[in-house]
């Protein structure tokens, strides 16, 4: 008796790359050294089930964030200056990959949350960022909201 393989799965149910791993083979070559082989799924990603440049614009710039204030998903074992500018870069690629998109109004919202995650970060309110963070993907997923501003008007004293 033999064991058969199963049929390789349909195209439309093989497993679906993470926005992360597209992030990594996107990123300067200078940061795709220093990248997980295999990334898990972004922690906003599943917000836009239907818009993976959406998907991938909102994890880049995330991760673009934790290089600079948190921990990495994705990329690691990188001195503090290539750390930094590879967080840069990361901002870079997702803000273009959203301007490709005609999506200015977007564009705007993320490059007023990345200005708002540093002001508190250096307030030492760094608390603050995961509602800035929420404000601002309600506005990119459709949900409505005044996004990080509106939020940091509510929050700050």
């Amino acid at each position: 008796m033999s064991a058969e393989r199963p049929p390789p799965p349909s195209p439309d149910r093989r497993p679906r790359e993470g926005a992360l791993a597209e992030i990594a083979r996107a990123a300067d070559p200078s940061l795709r050294a220093h990248a997980d082989a295999h990334p898990s799924f972004g922690r906003y990603e599943s917000g836009f089930p239907d818009d993976p440049d959406r998907a991938f614009v909102v994890e880049a710039i995330h991760e673009g964030w934790l290089m600079h204030y948190g921990t990495p998903r994705v990329f690691r074992s990188m001195d503090d200056d290539l750390r930094l500018l590879g967080g840069d870069s990361l901002y870079a690629l997702g803000l273009a990959r959203l301007a490709a998109l005609g999506d200015l109004e977007g564009v705007a919202e993320l490059a007023e949350l990345i200005s708002l995650c540093a002001q508190v970060a250096a307030e030492g309110r760094a608390e603050l960022t995961t509602e800035l963070w929420s404000a601002s993907f309600e506005v990119l997923a459709g949900q409505g909201g005044g996004g990080a501003r509106a939020a940091f008007a509510r929050l700050a004293p």
